[in-house]
């Protein structure tokens, strides 16, 4: 079994006027940064803000009238989730999702308000899936693989054939891969009718599910990643056939790379991605001899990221730049010194964000006090600007650790 091109084609038919022909735009600020000529295809924009809803919404229209009727079930923490789930509703089918327990509460509430019933059970993925596969038989639901089904991959396939009509000249296409339906999709359209276009995969560094099974190695993946929605021990087999064949390359990125991407795209871009959604760009961030000079085109794949984690990953990147600093400063035990060095700060026109008043447990003399405050600054320079004023005006201060003025 396999797909074809005209199983892509069939699909772009079927999802005419169904799910959003995603804006592709060059970033004339990341070109400058990669030194590439950069191009982002928007799938975060689609309505569920994931490419997902393409082959969910494609599986689901290939069902019988039984299939339709008895109902459909899934098993997803994210993006598959929404995708299965509002496409359910559109079509009227009844659909199950198992989603583990742990499930943020926004991820679950999104896709009930689709309309789907949401079972929440097992801790880990696997343990949904197996509750899953018991519902699945009790009820006689038809099961919506989230990559490896045909149906599936052609769905996803559709966004490379809009890349194909949008812009000619790109040389390079650069897809993240979970379980590889998005890639395996995007490469059977690209390499159908542009051969001369290099399609490259990208995987986090701890989930290199893909490169490991392209290159016969055991799997290995696990741990956090920022990128859950390509989070996969395993490819599927389908698609690990299809990736194997056609994509000219796999590269894995850092952890720190996609957090990075993360916050460039919403600081240069205006755009809210997820990790996997960033991990095009944390490629050309990791591997710039590989694109620089290129005309490439990063599937920004989805923008659900939990808002907690994003002002984390904001506030992390600011700490990173210099732009958040973190200073330890000796002050006398007596009145108004706390509010002497605030004025002092403020003078110099850096903003106080957090504020640690320590009497008992630094190894400091009873009447000292030592103060740990994180500062909001211009860059590194200004950061060492108040520690200078602070230090002229007879205050013992230093910086602390992960700050970029160590």
């Amino acid at each position: 079994m396999t797909v074809s091109y005209h199983d892509i084609v069939r699909a772009s038919g079927l999802l005419e006027g169904i799910v959003a022909k995603t804006p592709l735009v060059k970033s004339l600020t990341l070109s400058n940064i990669c030194q590439a000529d950069v191009y982002l295809k928007l799938e975060n924009q689609q309505y569920t803000a994931s490419f997902k809803e393409r082959g969910a919404y494609v599986k689901l229209a290939s069902l019988t009238p039984e299939e339709r009727e008895k109902g459909v079930i899934a098993v997803s923490a994210g993006n598959h989730a929404q995708g299965v789930a509002y496409n359910a509703k559109r079509l009227g089918i009844p659909a199950t999702i198992v989603m583990p327990k742990n499930t943020p509460y926004t991820k679950v509430h999104h896709t009930r308000s689709h309309g789907a019933e949401v079972v929440l059970t097992g801790n880990v993925f696997a343990e949904s899936l197996e509750a899953a596969g018991r519902i699945q038989q009790e009820r006689g639901l038809t099961f919506v693989h989230p990559f490896d089904d045909p149906h599936i991959i052609a769905g996803q396939g559709t966004v490379g054939l809009e890349i194909l009509d949008e812009n000619k000249d790109i040389d390079t296409v650069v897809v993240p891969i979970g379980g590889g339906g998005l890639a395996s999709g995007v490469v059977t359209a690209i390499k159908s009718r542009r051969p001369d276009i290099e399609v490259i995969g990208v995987e986090t560094k701890l989930y290199p599910s893909m490169y490991e099974g392209i290159h016969g190695k055991e799997f290995t993946g696990g741990g956090v990643t920022i990128a859950e929605g390509i989070a996969v021990k395993q490819p599927g087999g389908l698609t690990l056939e299809i990736c194997k064949e056609k994509l000219d390359d796999v590269v894995l990125v850092e952890e720190s790379s996609i957090e990075r991407s993360i916050q460039m795209m919403i600081e240069i871009e205006k755009s809210v991605v997820e990790g996997a959604g960033a991990a095009p760009l944390a490629a050309l961030l990791d591997h710039p001899d590989r694109f620089k000079g290129k005309k490439v085109c990063l599937i920004i794949s989805g923008g659900n990221i939990d808002t907690r984690l994003l002002a984390q990953v904001l506030m992390r990147g600011m700490a990173r730049e210099g732009r958040l600093v973190r200073v330890r400063i000796e002050i006398p035990d007596v009145p108004g010194a706390l509010s002497t060095i605030s004025a002092l700060i403020g003078e110099e026109d850096a903003n106080i964000i957090e504020v640690y008043h320590q009497r008992h447990f630094y190894d400091v003399p009873a009447k000292q006090t030592d103060v740990d405050m994180v500062l909001e600054v211009r860059d590194t320079q200004h950061g060492q600007q108040v520690i200078d004023r602070l230090i002229k005006e007879g205050f013992g201060g230093r910086l602390l650790g992960n700050t970029s003025l160590d």
